[in-house]
């Protein structure tokens, strides 16, 4: 997958929507950017569990008191969006 689906994935994140960026990122379980991505699909759905999984993956911890929006923010920042 190319960065301009990761843009698009944040996009999607940052509106609300993460169906549809769990359309994307789940296409690359290999950059660490998209299972970053991936993990905050996972907060947004409620899947804590699984989110820390895919946080592991991207080699990110998961603090106990993350932000959603800070997540969002801060995956968006490391785009340069």
């Amino acid at each position: 997958m190319m960065e301009k689906d990761l843009r698009q994935a944040v996009a999607l994140l940052a509106q609300g929507d993460w169906r549809a960026a769990h359309a994307i990122v789940q296409e690359d379980e290999e950059s660490r950017l998209f299972c970053w991505a991936h993990g905050i699909v996972h907060l947004m759905e409620g899947d804590v569990p699984n989110a820390r999984y895919w946080y592991r993956a991207a080699g990110r911890a998961l603090r106990p008191d993350y932000s959603i929006d800070e997540e969002i923010a801060a995956l968006s920042a490391t785009l340069g969006s």
